[in-house]
């Protein structure tokens, strides 16, 4: 539908741009999480991998998996917390085979700090919109949301079908 040929429509120019400017929103707050991570004395995936330290049942190499990193690189930076003093492995009292990561009283303030900036940014960022701006913003989301969620399942449904019609 939006193979665009000459002039686009003034429809799809507006597609094309707010395309665009999801892209612009998607690397700005990139860029803001790694700024908040260097203020405190982190990388991105340092802070990543804490947070997940934070949240009970932290497992290495499910956290590995969801953010489709290797076990090998949440290893490392799991050596570079534990080594910062942010976070204590212990040996699993129910399983021998795993380790119980836990955040240290310093990794546990550093946590709070991150949250702190990561409060006052969010403040300043969106306190000069209206409760009604916001509503209409999350409105709109909810629906693109699902429209992306509708379309990546349907595709990856005719994706099934193209294999299974190849003979795999």
């Amino acid at each position: 539908m939006y193979i665009i040929y000459g002039m686009p429509s003034p429809k799809q120019q507006l597609t094309l741009q707010a395309v665009d400017q999801l892209r612009q929103i998607g690397a700005l707050i990139n860029k803001r999480r790694a700024q908040l991570a260097r203020c405190v004395g982190l990388t991105e995936a340092q802070w990543r991998v804490l947070e997940g330290i934070s949240n009970e049942n932290f497992m290495p190499s499910l956290f590995a998996k969801d953010y489709k990193s290797t076990p090998g690189a949440i290893s490392k930076l799991l050596r570079q917390i534990l080594d910062k003093g942010l976070a204590k492995v212990s040996i699993s009292t129910t399983d021998a085979r795993q380790r119980d990561y836990e955040l240290t009283r310093a990794g546990t303030r550093l946590m709070s700090r991150l949250r702190c900036l990561r409060e006052e940014a969010i403040d300043g960022v969106w306190s000069d919109f209206t409760v009604g701006d916001l509503r209409a913003f999350t409105a709109f989301n909810e629906r693109l949301i699902d429209n992306l969620g509708y379309y990546l399942d349907r595709e990856e449904q005719e994706d099934g079908k193209e294999f299974v019609r190849e003979g795999f």
